[in-house]
């Protein structure tokens, strides 16, 4: 099978059985989410037809961190060749896991001084929810920021306010947060919740619908134009008021903060202590035992459910997935604190890309195992999830370690308590 054969099969399958609408688009440089609108999900839709339908072999080795862009790169990848990485002329890649922590973290990035990254402590395992059909979601009823809000204001000393009441009214709401984009102060940050769906100008790279997200809004001249900063997916431009809050409007969505920067400090030793401390979770992995629970429950016969529902059961778990990266900024601010070797980071870092990758290792097993019911594949799956858990559960591990490594140098012998049970109870 050379290139030819195998763009023929992912044309033929894009056009047949995935019937995508966006297919003018198609050629060997069409991007697969901006011009074919495949999201991670969808893509390995179409890795399961082509390797069942057409015979084409999905190679064993992981995707890249950078991913398959364009349909040049699937090609290459399914012809087993490396993809060569996008550039990057950033000095370090700040990791954007969660709306809410981006924006938060976004105002003290803009404060000279102070560092962010002890912030994403515990994002790793931040809460999402699993409804009564059994369906993994990172947005939901159950799912709070109190948290958040408590531990920006104790590390930081910057009281999040709460603007939006859920008891009213969504023009209510609206009119409230036209007054407060009115007259708010420069160092003032307004959050609102919005529905990007809505937004076509914006990228939608996991096709969600309805894609609840957090943002920041700012006024400009034009009083018929915003300025929308969305840290987390790293984009900020103009765009038109009345397109924002046609997506502010949606049912949705309903959420909103305002805070004001100016009085934010850098967080003292022994609050870094006591939010790692709440937050770290030793002994267990509360999205992978999620997952594994989803699965059991739709292979389970007493169940009402049926295994042909478990891809779109899990289809936000590569929304989750990306959360993994928040290890990363945990290593950094003791590897920073303590002055450890460039290459123990590195290799830490190498360990979190892996698990990252595991996931989506595991979603296209889990694509499989839905579409067959095959009892072999559901082995794989879950031989594949004690993999991950152990994976983590060693990170974790070394996270520790670093972490009493830095109460060490940094409390007195008496004052310093080795990790913490509390979290995992």
């Amino acid at each position: 099978m050379n290139d030819a054969h195998i763009l023929t099969a992912i044309e033929n399958t894009l056009r047949g059985p995935m019937a995508n609408s966006h297919m003018d688009e198609f050629g060997p440089d069409a991007r697969l989410n901006e011009d074919l609108h495949l999201d991670s999900v969808l893509l390995l839709h179409l890795l399961l037809h082509l390797e069942t339908i057409h015979g084409v072999e999905v190679p064993e080795r992981e995707m890249s961190k950078s991913g398959i862009g364009t349909v040049r790169d699937l090609t290459a990848f399914l012809m087993g060749r490396s993809i060569a990485p996008e550039t990057d002329d950033e000095e370090e890649i700040d990791i954007k896991v969660h709306c809410v922590v981006s924006c938060l973290s976004a105002a003290i990035k803009a404060c000279p001084g102070l560092d962010h990254r002890p912030f994403y402590f515990g994002v790793w395992d931040t809460g999402f929810e699993v409804d009564d059909a059994y369906r993994l979601s990172y947005h939901g009823p159950s799912v709070k920021h109190d948290h958040f809000r408590h531990w920006f204001r104790r590390l930081y000393g910057v009281n999040v306010i709460g603007w939006y009441n859920k008891d009213q009214t969504k023009a209510e709401n609206i009119a409230r947060f036209e007054r407060l984009l009115a007259n708010k102060r420069s160092t003032e940050h307004l959050m609102v919740m919005l529905d990007m769906y809505h937004l076509p100008e914006r990228e939608n790279k996991f096709n969600q619908n309805p894609f609840p997200h957090y943002v920041m809004i700012e006024k400009t001249p034009d009083a018929d134009r915003w300025f929308m900063h969305d840290p987390d997916y790293r984009w900020e431009g103009v765009l038109a008021r009345t397109t924002i809050l046609h997506a502010i409007a949606q049912p949705t969505v309903a959420g909103g903060y305002i805070f004001d920067r100016a009085e934010a400090r850098a967080p003292r030793d022994e609050d870094l202590r006591a939010y790692f401390e709440a937050v770290f979770l030793e002994k267990r992995n509360p999205m992978i035992d999620a997952t594994r629970q989803i699965v059991r429950a739709h292979l389970d016969p007493a169940e009402p459910l049926d295994h042909t529902d478990l891809a779109q059961a899990l289809r936000e778990l590569p929304v989750l997935a990306i959360r993994k990266y928040a290890y990363e900024h945990g290593f950094a601010v003791f590897w920073r604190a303590l002055g450890l070797p460039d290459q123990e980071f590195e290799e830490w870092c190498d360990e979190i890309e892996a698990l990252h990758q595991g996931f989506r290792s595991l979603q296209y097993k889990i694509t499989k195992l839905s579409a067959s019911g095959d009892p072999a594949l559901a082995a794989q799956v879950f031989s594949a999830l004690d993999v991950l858990d152990q994976r983590e559960t060693q990170i974790k591990a070394g996270l520790k370690a670093w972490f009493v490594k830095w109460q060490v140098s940094t409390f007195a012998s008496g004052e310093v308590a080795l990790v913490m049970t509390g979290a995992d109870q």
